[in-house]
């Protein structure tokens, strides 16, 4: 029996959550989003998405308050993670966390740490030196053992991407829309 294809009518949390957050493209976008990802064009070169597809998921996102479109005087465009989206962090982690398991023999291909300490963070966001769950802007990325850098392109957003850095820092490259 094939699912319908909109969840919106249903009384079931989980159907209703995966109108908004259920596809491939929409999680990545998030994932990126996280990772300091900004911008429409830094969207598309980072994740090759057709540029239909980009417009479509950025304008959902928007709709449903995951992210915030903010135009500035100069024309600019950037999206941000919402509060609304920031709540997404646990669910990107379990499913980066569980490919890792999965399809990762080397290990990890991101590794979490705690910014003000150096820790690393375990499978529910704990830092295992200071005890404490950390907070999304105080989650250090950087690459794990199961990083491999040629399997990513050399991009400026990919370079940024791959860098150590803070969870939701935004990257800046010199394209932009």
């Amino acid at each position: 029996m094939t699912l319908p294809s909109t969840y919106a009518d249903r009384n079931c949390s989980l159907a209703r959550a995966l109108e908004i957050v259920g596809e491939r493209w929409t999680l990545m976008i998030i994932r990126d989003a996280f990772f300091g990802v900004r911008r429409f064009g830094d969207f598309a070169t980072q994740l090759k998405i057709p540029r239909a597809v980009l417009t479509s998921r950025l304008k959902l996102l928007v709709r449903e308050g995951v992210l915030t479109r903010d135009d500035d005087a100069a024309g600019s465009v950037e999206y941000r993670l919402t509060a609304k989206g920031v709540e997404l962090w646990p669910v990107v982690r379990a499913l980066m966390g569980w490919g890792d398991t999965f399809y990762s023999p080397s290990g990890v291909k991101r590794a979490e740490r705690h910014d003000r300490d150096g820790g690393l963070l375990d499978h529910e966001g704990r830092c295992q030196d200071c005890g404490s769950v950390v907070p999304v802007p105080e989650i250090r990325i950087e690459p794990g053992p199961g990083f491999d850098p040629d399997d990513f392109d050399r991009d400026p957003v990919s370079d940024a991407i791959n860098t150590p850095r803070r969870l939701l820092e935004p990257i800046t490259t010199p394209h932009a829309r």
